[in-house]
């Protein structure tokens, strides 16, 4: 009813989401006092006040064939979305990222004439195409989080407005390195390498074992190497037994710490391995010299190679336009190949100054969405309130 305070529909489905979606609701909750959320989200999510429908954590996977493994799991979940959607009737519905889900949630929306904003857009650049005439009729407005993907949707008849990217908001980590070498039981003074082999447990199992193989070849030539793993605080204790497991099957005698700060040992490290995904694109925004590996099941990989359509498979080359950072995907993932890449950007030297420089370059691009020096979130926070006024939704 117009005047009352707006009931918004918020989701996200996975880490990188959720983590967005709480940001949304810290600026969303100041600007909008007694607005209700309800939704899909993690515990950051909840905390903050948004009623969780389903739990992120239990629709969360990775993969083409993980996802048909769980599909009767994922949809059992999607009705119970669709029942409070269709039962509560929210002013605005938000949806991040999780395509698999919110797509086919964004066709609810539509039907009840609910208003669809869908921010971070699935890769529909890279595979899928056909799914631009879902985005089409059933998304009001898609943001972005990549500057080549508005004009990709505008060409298309997709409402598009390119945000900037959340990360490239976050400031440079501030602890310094003998602080930093001091918590987590480090030497400053030798020499540090990240190892970040993802943050679910497939994408650790299938990418660690290989990074160790490469930290050993390059512990052999330069002894005085440590190599940073940063673990996320998520991992349960079952999971933390699975991956001390890997280092004590693959890592004996290397001198791998497991560290928290992710952030803090790409900030650090002379260079890292990093797997495809998010933390490619922190490692661009911290400027850290890097090599992009990953590692899926067979299966995934024979469907993706006939399906995806793009020529890098790291997201900070798709920005750059270019092969900036070295990409060993698949059988290329090998510790040999790893050494042979990364070593030449270890040194002073022109490979390593040319790769900071793009780094600095594509830095700059995931900052330029930002309007009027306002935040990613802030420009997605202007857009739900822009939306709910034109609801008549009680927003001043």
């Amino acid at each position: 009813m117009p005047g009352t305070a707006p009931n918004i529909f918020l989701s996200a489905g996975e880490a990188s989401g959720e983590h967005y979606g709480a940001l949304l609701l810290t600026e969303l909750k100041v600007r909008c006092p007694g607005a209700r959320f309800f939704g899909m989200g993690g515990e950051r999510m909840e905390a903050l006040g948004c009623e969780r429908i389903v739990k992120a954590e239990d629709v969360a996977v990775m993969g083409i064939t993980e996802v048909i493994r769980h599909m009767p799991q994922i949809y059992g979940e999607y009705r119970k979305l669709k029942a409070a959607i269709r039962e509560r009737r929210p002013d605005a519905a938000v949806l991040i990222d999780f395509p698999d889900i919110h797509l086919k949630l964004a066709e609810e929306f539509h039907r009840l004439r609910i208003p669809v904003i869908f921010f971070v857009s699935p890769q529909l650049w890279a595979w899928k195409k056909r799914r631009i005439h879902r985005v089409r009729r059933f998304v009001d407005r898609m943001l972005v989080i990549f500057p080549f993907e508005e004009p990709f949707y505008r060409e298309r008849g997709v409402d598009a407005t390119y945000v900037g990217h959340p990360l490239a908001d976050l400031p440079l980590p501030e602890i310094s390195r003998e602080a930093f070498a001091e918590q987590n039981g480090l030497d400053a003074a030798r020499r540090w390498i990240g190892l970040l082999p993802g943050s679910r447990m497939k994408e650790i199992r299938l990418n660690l074992p290989e990074m160790v193989g490469a930290a050993r070849l390059l512990f052999e030539r330069d002894s005085a190497t440590d190599f940073l793993l940063p673990v996320a605080s998520t991992l349960t204790m079952e999971q933390m037994h699975v991956v001390t497991g890997l280092l004590t099957k693959f890592g004996v005698g290397l001198p791998i710490r497991m560290v928290r700060d992710a952030r803090a040992a790409l900030f650090h490290a002379r260079g890292s391995i990093v797997a495809s995904g998010t933390a490619t694109v922190e490692a661009a925004l911290i400027g850290n010299p890097f090599v992009v590996v990953y590692r899926v099941s067979p299966l995934t990989y024979a469907i993706a190679k006939r399906v995806v359509t793009v020529p890098h498979v790291a997201m900070v080359n798709l920005v750059a336009d270019k092969r900036l950072v070295p990409e060993l995907i698949q059988d290329d993932f090998r510790g040999e190949f790893v050494v042979q890449q990364l070593e030449p950007l270890l040194s002073d030297g022109i490979p390593r100054a040319e790769m900071m420089a793009g780094l600095a370059d594509v830095a700059a691009k995931l900052r330029s969405g930002r309007g009027h020096g306002k935040t990613a979130i802030a420009m997605v926070a202007d857009i739900v309130l822009e939306t709910l006024r034109s609801q008549g939704s009680g927003v001043s």
